[in-house]
């Protein structure tokens, strides 16, 4: 016998390969949905955080100059933030700015925005709208 080794013992048969990536695929179809679905689980808790922290400042700068801003510009340039963020659902600094009722506004001559919501209209797992979170 001699130490060479014979054509069928030195590969992969097709057989094994197509198992293989079977196999391979099954993992790919169970680990994409989980893996997109924390993807938007993400974004959404950026959102919520965004929120959260414009919707403090614009109270923030209301309390301080006893007046509500007219736009989120004013809070950039007022020293409260560096930069508008992005708003994580639509790529942009596109923010919906709800208006202060005019009868309730400190300055009724002036009013100013009193919160801000996401400009997308895509609906959230948990089924409502981005637009209509606070």
């Amino acid at each position: 016998m001699s130490n060479k080794k014979t054509a069928r013992n030195s590969g992969f048969t097709l057989l094994e390969m197509m198992i293989v990536m079977i196999i391979m695929g099954i993992l790919l179809s169970i680990a994409l949905p989980i893996y997109n679905r924390s993807l938007v689980r993400a974004r959404e808790a950026v959102l919520h955080n965004d929120l959260f922290e414009l919707n403090k400042l614009i109270a923030q700068y209301t309390l301080d100059k006893q007046k509500a801003p007219q736009s989120l510009d004013d809070l950039k340039e007022g020293g409260y933030i560096k930069e508008i963020p992005k708003d994580p659902m639509t790529g942009e600094a596109n923010w919906e700015v709800e208006q202060e009722d005019v009868l309730l506004s400190v300055d009724q001559q002036d009013p100013g925005i009193v919160g801000v919501h996401s400009a997308s209209n895509a609906i959230s797992s948990e089924g409502t709208a981005y637009s209509s979170w606070h």
